[in-house]
């Protein structure tokens, strides 16, 4: 209880700043922390140069009751009613692979075909086993270029030619080189939840980043914002 109290008042004293400068702790998974946010948060400085953001880089949910992060970007939501929740985008995942493996093995037409190639999948392969059955595609014919629970060694093993991957859009836009495969294929869609604790939003440095993040986490999510594929 005294340190719930604690944080408390460490959280009505941030919400009471009335300069907009200093450090904002944001939470983000690896991928969007890695890879999503990095362009963003360097355009951000040009309009925000007091602020300094501290990136809390996991794929575990960052407790923003006890201070970890000030500002979190989520794929699930968060149910506690102390937090502030807004839906900002989307993540699309589609299956990709390097020019170089669909050069020496092919390009799958259907995903039945996906049986007949090397595959990158997380632990074991456990997620792709499990999308493989919902589409009548036995789970014990797939093959395995690498698994890993880490997501970006699944996105370096696709850009190194290892095999099929699947992997967010975003990702998939960042090397020319990587194909995307197989549109028609359902994937799963992540939803992305820009939350800050109700608190502390009335921070003035802490609301222009949330404001900043609300509009520019969707721009970069978006296709138009893919740049014009290689002649």
């Amino acid at each position: 209880a005294l340190e719930g109290s604690a944080d408390r008042l460490g959280r009505l004293a941030q919400g009471a700043e009335e300069d907009a400068r200093g450090i904002v702790r944001v939470s983000a998974s690896q991928p969007v922390a890695c890879v999503l946010l990095p362009p963003l948060l360097a355009r951000m400085r040009e309009g925000l140069p007091q602020v300094t953001v501290e990136l809390v880089v996991s794929n575990a949910v960052s407790n923003l009751l006890r201070r970890e992060a000030d500002i979190a970007l989520r794929m699930v939501r968060p149910r506690q009613a102390s937090l502030v929740t807004r839906r900002i985008a989307q993540v699309n995942i589609g299956a990709c692979a390097h020019r170089d493996y669909l050069r020496r093995n092919g390009t799958p037409r259907s995903p039945q075909d996906l049986g007949a190639h090397l595959l990158v999948g997380g632990a074991q392969g456990e997620d792709v086993r499990e999308h493989a059955q919902a589409l009548g595609i036995a789970p014990q014919a797939l093959r395995f270029g690498l698994c890993s629970d880490d997501l970006m060694a699944q996105w370096a093993a696709v850009r190194a030619g290892l095999g099929i991957g699947f992997v967010s859009e975003y990702l998939m836009r960042t090397d020319p080189k990587v194909r995307p495969l197989l549109p028609a294929l359902k994937l799963p869609r992540f939803p992305i939840w820009l939350t800050v604790h109700r608190e502390i939003r009335t921070s003035p440095r802490i609301r222009a980043v949330y404001d900043f993040l609300a509009d520019a986490v969707p721009e970069a999510l978006s296709p138009a914002s893919s740049p014009a594929p290689p002649p």
